[in-house]
C-alpha cells in the first residue's frame, strides 16, 4: 500500500472515530439532562439562610463588631438593574451576573458591610473597631465560614460583602427547579 493510501485510510479512520464520538457525547449530554421541575421562585430568604444571618449579627455583636445587612433576596429585575450599573447605566460594575445567575434570586445569599459607633455602614476591610488585632471583617468571614457561608471575597472577580449558602446545588440546578430542603 503507497503512502497516500495509507494517509487517507488513516485520515478516514480519524474523520470516523470523531464524528462517533461526537454522536456518543451528544446522546450521553441528552441523557443527563435533568427535566425542568416547574415549581416557584422563592420570595424571600431561604429559611437557614434567614435563621444563620440572624446568629451572624448576634455572633459578630458579642465580639464587639456591629454589621448590618445591606442586600439578601433580589427579584430577577432587581438583579438585572445591578447588572447594568457600569454598563447602560451610570455607577461602577457590581456584578458579574444577570437576574436568575445570582444565589441571591434563589434567597441564599445575603451581603452585608460594618456599622460604625455613629451609624455609619461602612465597607472597610481593614477597621477594627473592638480593637482586638484583627479586622473586624475578617473575623465577620471567620464567623461566617463557621456557619456554613461561602465568601465572595474567595472568589476570582471578589465580591467580599458577599456570603452565600448553595446547598450542593449549581445556578444550573436552581435554575431547572431545584430547591434546598427548608431545614438542615
Amino acid at each position: 500500500m503507497s503512502a497516500s493510501k495509507r494517509r487517507s485510510t488513516v485520515n478516514s479512520w480519524i474523520l470516523f472515530l470523531l464524528v462517533v464520538g461526537a454522536c456518543l457525547f451528544i446522546y450521553y449530554q441528552s441523557e443527563n439532562v435533568k427535566e425542568k421541575k416547574n415549581v416557584p421562585l422563592p420570595t424571600k430568604l431561604h429559611p437557614v439562610v434567614e435563621k444563620d444571618k440572624d446568629e451572624l449579627i448576634k455572633r459578630a455583636k458579642a465580639r464587639g463588631i456591629s454589621i448590618v445587612i445591606t442586600d439578601g433576596f433580589r427579584t430577577f429585575d432587581e438583579q438585572d438593574k445591578l447588572y447594568a450599573k457600569g454598563r447602560s447605566d451610570k455607577g461602577d460594575i457590581v456584578t458579574t451576573v444577570r437576574g436568575g445567575e445570582s444565589y441571591h434570586n434563589y434567597g441564599l445569599a445575603i451581603d452585608f458591610a460594618l456599622k460604625t459607633a455613629n451609624g455609619d455602614v461602612v465597607w472597610d476591610l481593614q477597621r477594627d473597631s473592638n480593637r482586638n488585632g484583627k479586622a473586624d471583617w475578617m473575623e465577620v468571614v471567620a464567623l461566617a465560614k463557621d456557619l456554613g457561608f461561602s465568601w465572595g471575597g474567595d472568589w476570582e472577580f471578589k465580591d467580599y460583602p458577599h456570603l452565600q449558602k448553595d446547598f450542593g446545588l449549581s445556578i444550573e440546578n436552581l435554575k431547572n427547579g431545584e430547591r434546598p430542603p427548608e431545614q438542615e
